[in-house]
Formats: structure tokens, sequence, C-alpha cells
């Protein structure tokens, strides 16, 4: 087995990525594929915390912008995250792995609240944990709960699971054939340049605990169990 680069993961999926090719709802092959890959790390003893979009449903700033109050839009979004984390719990737990879902608000009927300390000790006891509802607040993203969670439980790296991007660009690949891709960058370098990695909250955050980010595609197979390994693919920020 490679040396592992890390110990202790969180692995930040946006919801698009589990709609697929759809782009919207949930997709049930394609979550199916996610946990397999999940899977994989996790057999090889990583300590595996997952973030879980909501875009594949609903965004709190696009139904701000038809009229809705922001706060209950976001909320609205909240609960997305939820609904993602129950599917992909859901297909960790068929696949073999013992899988908690923990949420930043309270329902207690359907996962556990978050609780720092009980999430550390499942990590610690082979389980995978799912943290949904983002922070909790509204107006932050759950790039910037991914940041949050992953600063308090200790965690080595955060995984940036992109749908379709092999990793930070200067330019939106897909529309700008002179795009450059990055290999390496700081997190100051990121705000810099305005390069739209992550909100500025997100950016910020990360900066300050000095956590590092690995931006990669997660429609290669392989590829998180390439990033655990510490093989060069798709982007890395660390350092101020």
């Amino acid at each position: 087995m490679s040396e592992l680069k890390y110990k202790r993961i969180v692995l930040k999926l946006s919801g698009e990525a589990l709609a697929g090719e759809k782009g919207f709802g949930i997709n049930p092959p394609v979550i199916k594929k996610i946990a397999e890959e999940i899977k994989d790390v996790y057999n090889q003893g990583i300590q595996i915390a997952v973030v879980v979009g909501g875009g594949n449903m609903w965004r709190g700033e696009a139904g701000a912008e038809m009229g809705m109050e922001r706060s209950q839009a976001d909320y609205i979004g909240m609960l997305s995250t939820v609904m993602n984390g129950l599917a992909l719990q859901d297909n960790l737990e068929t696949a073999g792995v013992p899988t908690r879902l923990q949420t930043s608000i309270e329902m207690k009927q359907i996962a556990e609240p978050y609780i720092r300390r009980k999430a550390v000790r499942h990590l610690e006891k082979g389980r995978i944990v799912i943290f949904s509802g983002g922070t909790g607040n509204p107006y932050f993203s759950t790039d910037t709960a991914a940041v949050l969670r992953a600063a308090e439980i200790d965690a080595d790296a955060i995984l940036m699971a992109k749908n379709g991007t092999d990793g930070i660009y200067s330019a939106d690949p897909n529309k700008d054939k002179n795009a450059v891709k990055f290999d390496k960058l700081t997190q100051k370098q990121i705000l810099d340049k305005g390069l739209n990695v992550m909100d500025s909250t997100a950016s910020s955050l990360s900066m300050d605990n000095d956590i590092p980010l690995v931006v990669f595609n997660l429609n290669e197979p392989g590829n998180i169990k390439r990033v655990v390994e510490g093989q060069n693919i798709g982007t890395i920020v660390e350092g101020k």
C-alpha cells in the first residue's frame, strides 16, 4: 500500500456532483459510484468526514434574487444538504461502510445533532461522518462549513471534489481556451487573483487556520484515492 499523505480528511462534495449529468436532483447511480470511491479510500484506513452541498436542489442566493427573504432561502438550501446527506449515508451503509449523519440544525428523528467531540469519536472508531446543514447559519456557504468543520476536527486537508474540473484555472477553461491551470497556490494568491475556488469567507477562514486544500476532478475514477496518496493531481492550495 502506498504511503498516505493525509490521515484525516474533509471531503467537500457539491450538490451538483450528486446530480451527475442531469444537473438537478439526486441521481442514484451517481451517488452509488461516489460511495464506492469513498469506500476505496476508507478501506485504506483514512478517517473521512464529508460535507455535502445542496446546489442540485436549491441555491439560497438564487431564491433571494427571486424576491425571497435571504435567510429563509438559505434555510431551504440547508435542508437540501440534509436530503443529500441522507442519500449518501444510505449508499455508504449499503456498501458496508458505517456512517453517521450529523446536522447543524437539530432534527433528531433523522440525524444526530452536530457535536464536535462526538464527530471526532466516530472518526476514531472507524466511521464516516457526514456533516449536513452547512454551518447552521444563513449567509454562509457549504464551502465555509467545510473549512469550519475541518478546523474543528483538526483535519489534515480539505479535498474539494469538483464536477468535471481538474483543478484551479486562471479563467473558466470551458469558456476561455487560454485559461492556465495552476498546480500549486497559496491561500493569499487565491484571494489576490480573485479565483473563484471558494467564496471569500471560506478562503479567509482556510488561510487563517492554515488548512491545505486540494481541488480535483471527481469524475475521474480513483481520484480521491490518488489525492490521499499524495499523487500530483488537481491543484494544491497551502501556505499563507
